[in-house]
């Protein structure tokens, strides 16, 4: 298999159960070891210094991207094998998606779910194409999947659209899915008059 840049979104913080680390340190030992690129937030606190980490540390590479706001605020791993300093999140984001053949999402708050929801968007109007792959740790995505179940059974999100939302329940299935071929392009537009 060919070298992969893997974009993983995650937390800032470490979250209340230990299996988020736990998993964070397979993804970031699995995507090294598998000889896949990480690119991520560039921070190294929470589950995203973890990923880092354990990449850096089974001889990975890994490139950050980070906002000149969070170096800032002293969050940035400089540690890392490249660290990019953006000037906005828009093109912190913009600059992940530029970066990576593919994404995981590991649990994490608002910025992790604004992420891989711009990436969702972005594949769903044909923007791009990368797998999205959400690493459910424990059932934390859970509620996440029965939402866009609820938005398709509500006429907003076609299901084949959901399916880009792609669900793993290990680290390495989660890089065979990252790694995979990209979704293809379906118009996103359900009721649009002719």
């Amino acid at each position: 298999m060919a070298m992969a840049s893997i974009a993983v979104f995650c937390g800032s913080n470490n979250g209340s159960d230990d299996r988020f680390g736990e998993v964070a340190v397979e993804l970031g030992t699995g995507i090294a070891e598998c000889g896949h690129r990480l690119v991520y937030g560039g921070g190294r606190v929470g589950l995203m210094g973890t990923v880092a980490d354990a990449a850096l540390g089974a001889g990975g590479e890994v490139v950050g991207v980070i906002t000149e706001h969070l170096v800032g605020s002293e969050v940035a791993h400089h540690g890392v094998t490249a660290l990019e300093v953006t000037g906005s999140m828009h093109e912190r984001k913009a600059r992940m998606a530029e970066l990576s053949d593919g994404v995981i999402v590991l649990p994490g708050g608002f910025g992790t779910l604004d992420e891989s929801f711009e990436l969702l968007t972005w594949n769903q109007l044909g923007l791009l194409a990368v797998p999205v792959v959400f690493l459910d740790v424990g059932g934390f995505f859970a509620p996440l999947f029965a939402f866009v179940a609820h938005a398709v059974e509500s006429g907003f999100i076609r299901p084949e659209h959901a399916t880009l939302a792609q669900r793993a329940a290990t680290a390495a299935e989660a890089i065979e899915l990252a790694t995979a071929p990209p979704p293809a392009y379906l118009p996103k537009w359900i009721d649009k008059p002719n």
